[in-house]
């Protein structure tokens, strides 16, 4: 049992969420890599994706460095607490997930493949956890800001859990919902793995790769 009695890998309900607040995180202006900016508004020829695949440092690096991404930011989403900081995520009364937003050039880097990189880049199949994480907030997940990504999100899904069963993994646990609102984290989490190159990562993938393409 986690603080206050509570299981952590089990979701709080609304009712029992803790409160938050009205204000949001301070955050830098840009990004500590690239120096584009880190909050809206972006370029209107940029797209955006949002996954959470367990520690956001980790998961964060991986779509920074990916070819055509314009910036990206760390964050909590998913849950019931506005303006959560990082111990109230980690007490599981929040019901956020740990997520990253990556803002991207869809003329070099489709959206397909940046779902490529989310399923190739942790192993969706545990539940509420990534590893030795265990949580609600390391929980699998894909936010969609349209319906042609919901259908190309679920499309991935399907492509990728076949492969992993082939591979003899279990089912896929990830959440595919509509965007919520992304509630930036912490300065210091910001690109924390460029800041403290040795860092914690926690990701593990599965050795399995994601076919690109939309069945149909």
């Amino acid at each position: 049992m986690g603080l206050f009695g509570l299981d952590k890998a089990m979701m709080v309900d609304a009712a029992d969420a803790l409160a938050g607040r009205d204000v949001e995180m301070p955050v830098p202006e840009h990004h500590f890599v690239n120096g584009n900016p880190l909050k809206p508004p972006f370029p209107e020829s940029m797209a955006q994706i949002m996954v959470g695949m367990g520690c956001f440092w980790g998961a964060e690096r991986v779509f920074w460095t990916a070819p055509g991404v314009f910036t990206t930011a760390v964050g909590y989403a998913a849950g019931f607490t506005p303006n959560p900081t990082y111990q109230e995520v980690c007490t599981g009364r929040t019901g956020h997930n740990e997520v990253v937003l990556a803002v991207f050039d869809p003329a070099v880097v489709g959206y397909e493949q940046m779902l490529a990189l989310f399923w190739e880049n942790h192993d969706p199949t545990q539940g509420m956890r990534q590893g030795n994480d265990v949580g609600t907030q390391y929980r699998s997940g894909i936010y969609c800001f349209d319906d042609a990504q919901l259908v190309a999100a679920e499309a991935s899904r399907d492509r990728f859990g076949a492969r992993l069963r082939e591979a003899g993994y279990g089912d896929i646990t990830t959440e595919i919902i509509a965007a919520p609102t992304f509630y930036y984290a912490e300065d210091y989490h910001q690109q924390y793995l460029a800041k403290v190159p040795n860092g914690y990562c926690g990701l593990g993938g599965t050795g399995v790769s994601c076919p690109v393409g939309v069945a149909g």
